[in-house]
């Protein structure tokens, strides 16, 4: 794939908060003289936030469809704080409708206990098929050089994921998964992608100053401090749709495993007492997300140490620079001719990547992607016909 520093373009799944916050973020770098303004990355492999652009956008929600991208993010239920107004010819092509499979969760049907600006309202007036969204992938794949797709579907998505994981392995367009349903980390999975020579990164977004990048901090501090974690709970609540969508607990199981992979990386044995999770939906409190920590360990000849710690943020632009990030990492490995899970960037931008790492290791293999330099890991995930050139 040719080296093209001009622009990344891609196409969002799921027009929410986090795409909204995202989006922003796109437009403040577009229109200000800074690449580094709270992103861990200013240049990656010649990729700088600017030369990202959203050129594509799907939702279930009749409020967004057929509507520009930059307009639409500010429709409800989107609740996420605005910390810079996007223009309104910024993002001008119009939101497509998307089939809805299990990515709308039924308990929003329930109006007498929910508010509209709470739920989602889906477009029902056409059924779009596999073929049509795939149309619909080609054509911006031709004439606008779409490179990836970035999954924002509600928690528990499964069918939805895997539909769109589906378009992505027949477009040839790389799949950036940042919602707990296992794609880069599903063994099976990768395969497909690698057997079609194309880079991914998943499974499910860690924001960048989030609980669980806290969680894993105490946990390697635990481990390189000789301390034996015996339990480690923490606790979330929030109140934007990703909440509420939670409050449905059948959806929950991929979503809970997720957040725990992270805790379980650097325990030594099965004896510690591992909680994660959502624990309750608040509506007025919007965008911001409370999670609190409680950590018993055992130190120096089993003396005890409990730490309590508690987080509040803004939860989707916590999200944002992650995924610019991810967004420039997955484009630079397409071009290197790297296939399948992307090992360094998705544990370090990941819950659940197909293998977890330190925070040190990722950064490592994510310097050397920014650097365009092979490590050991890529190096055995190069394209066959790159190796032979």
């Amino acid at each position: 794939m040719k080296y093209n520093k001009n622009k990344i373009n891609i196409g969002i799944i799921g027009l929410g908060n986090c795409a909204k916050s995202l989006i922003e973020g796109i437009a403040y770098f577009r229109n200000n003289n800074v690449n580094d303004f709270g992103l861990m990355k200013s240049n990656i492999g010649g990729y700088v936030p600017k030369h990202i652009d959203v050129v594509l956008a799907f939702d279930i929600d009749e409020r967004k469809i057929n509507i520009c991208i930059g307009e639409a993010i500010y429709s409800k239920p989107n609740c996420a704080k605005t910390l810079y107004e996007v223009g309104e010819n910024e993002f001008p092509n119009l939101v497509c409708p998307a089939p809805i499979l299990d990515g709308f969760p039924v308990h929003m049907k329930d109006r007498n206990k929910y508010k509209d600006d709470e739920v989602y309202y889906p477009f029902q007036s056409m059924n779009i098929s596999f073929d049509e969204i795939c149309n619909i992938v080609n054509k911006y794949k031709v004439e606008e050089n779409l490179s990836i797709l970035v999954n924002y579907l509600p928690v528990g998505s499964q069918k939805a994921t895997e539909f769109w994981a589906e378009i992505c392995l027949e477009t040839g367009v790389s799949f950036l998964n940042c919602i707990p349903v296992f794609i880069a980390s599903d063994s099976s999975w990768e395969q497909k992608f690698i057997d079609k020579g194309i880079p991914i990164i998943g499974d499910d977004m860690k924001s960048e100053f989030g609980a669980s990048i806290l969680s894993q901090m105490f946990q390697e501090l635990a481990h390189y401090r000789a301390h034996k974690v015996k339990s480690h709970i923490q606790r979330n609540v929030g109140g934007n749709t990703d909440f509420l969508t939670m409050e449905d607990k059948t959806r929950l199981k991929s979503k809970k495993k997720s957040k725990e992979n992270v805790i379980n990386f650097l325990n030594d044995n099965n004896e510690t007492y591992v909680y994660a999770g959502p624990s309750e939906y608040i509506s007025y409190l919007k965008d911001t997300k409370i999670a609190n920590f409680r950590i018993e360990l055992e130190g120096f000849l089993g003396s005890p140490v409990l730490l309590e710690a508690q987080l509040t943020v803004q939860d989707s632009p916590n999200s944002a620079g992650v995924v610019i990030d991810a967004i420039r990492y997955l484009q630079v490995a397409r071009e290197m001719g790297i296939v399948g899970a992307l090992r360094g960037p998705s544990a370090f931008t990941q819950k659940t990547p197909p293998i977890q790492m330190s925070l040190a290791d990722s950064l490592l293999e994510c310097d050397l992607m920014a650097k365009r330099e092979y490590s050991k890991l890529t190096n055995c995930q190069i394209k066959r016909n790159d190796k032979n050139e």
